[in-house]
């Protein structure tokens, strides 16, 4: 497949994608589509190879599907959503610094600006994974100080983040590989099972 023929193919099905949601859900989650869309590849993909803020950038597309989930289904922007949107933003933070200094040498190779590739002893990055570590821990009680949620999410959350805060901590004494896996694999888990705990408080509310 050529380049053209690539950019032409997703070019087409992401303006048939916003058209959709335009047409069949609403215009407001069809525009926050467009935002991601527009974000990530107009902004996130050329930054990575000039700057190592390229990760925050890309952190907003990353968060941004959320919203447009509570938006189809009804939902009004508003400091509930907001909360959401910045507890994905965080997340995303420990989870891409944990990858990028495991596969340092590829990003290198690739010749992409990460901070991973410029910080040798790797203190850098893990100072950065405990500070958005440590933020996410609030932010991620949110649903339940908006009444969005209640006790189980709020305890439940509380455990998670002091496990993903936990993880971090490791990476700032030494940033080793097998450290950033066990990161990475706690940030895995911590995601699905956070939204989890926000379904089946729901539910038993």
């Amino acid at each position: 497949m050529t380049p053209r023929a690539a950019a032409a193919f997703a070019a087409v099905i992401s303006v048939a994608g916003v058209a959709y949601l335009a047409l069949r859900v609403n215009l407001l989650t069809a525009g926050l589509a467009a935002v991601t869309l527009g974000s990530y590849v107009l902004l996130y993909t050329p930054l990575k190879r000039t700057t190592t803020l390229n990760t925050l950038v890309g952190a907003v597309p990353g968060a941004l599907p959320i919203v447009g989930g509570w938006t189809a289904a009804g939902g009004a922007l508003g400091p509930a959503v907001a909360a959401l949107f910045w507890i994905l933003f965080l997340w995303q933070l420990p989870h891409f610094l944990a990858l990028a200094w495991i596969y340092r040498e590829d990003y290198r190779r690739g010749g992409l600006a990460m901070l991973s590739v410029t910080d040798v002893d790797g203190r850098h990055t893990g100072r950065m994974v405990l500070l958005y570590a440590t933020a996410l821990l609030p932010v991620s009680l949110l649903p339940t100080l908006l009444g969005v949620t209640g006790g189980l999410y709020f305890f439940g959350a509380l455990a998670l983040g002091l496990a993903y805060a936990g993880a971090s901590v490791a990476m700032t004494r030494a940033a080793t590989s097998s450290r950033a896996w066990r990161l990475f694999y706690v940030s895995i888990v911590y995601l699905p099972a956070l939204l989890t705990l926000m379904v089946v408080d729901k539910v038993a509310a």
